[in-house]
């Protein structure tokens, strides 16, 4: 009979597993899908706040985590809303509000922007993360450990 290890950091693992805010709507979730996900612990896939709360799981079992914004993804900013001069932005891009986008950093990091606001001569984007401020479930299934 094979013994069942936990989940260790650096693991690569099949899993299941949803996110959505607390008593909401499945904003991500892979359960109906044909094949689980495969993701190495570390590698960027999962948030790293996700991927702590599946150190020491073991395959086989779901768990439902109910996260506060701070063990989530955070709490919103003031100083992450900014006021971005149009002359800063890709001129080929048409923005719209609501949308959410992708700027480039000068590090060659990317972040995503959500617009608040278009004026003529510039726009307001929020850079905190879209689910900031929400309590978050977690579903996950480790299926296996590879």
């Amino acid at each position: 009979m094979m013994t069942v290890r936990p989940v260790a950091a650096g693991d690569t693992l099949q899993l299941r597993y949803a996110l959505r805010p607390r008593g909401g709507d499945e904003l991500i979730s892979n359960f109906d899908d044909a094949e689980p996900e495969t993701v190495t612990l570390g590698d960027g896939t999962l948030a790293p706040m996700l991927e702590q709360w599946l150190i020491d799981l073991v395959p086989g079992e779901r768990h439902v985590f109910l996260l506060d914004p701070e063990q989530a993804f955070g709490i919103s900013q003031p100083d992450l809303i900014q006021t971005l001069p149009k002359t800063d932005l890709p001129a080929d891009i048409e923005f719209s509000v609501d949308q959410l986008i992708e700027f480039a950093m000068p590090n060659g990091q990317t972040l995503a922007g959500h617009i608040l606001e278009i004026g003529d001569e510039s726009i307001k984007v929020d850079f905190n993360h879209p689910l900031a401020d929400l309590f978050i479930e977690f579903e996950v299934e480790i299926i296996r450990i590879l």
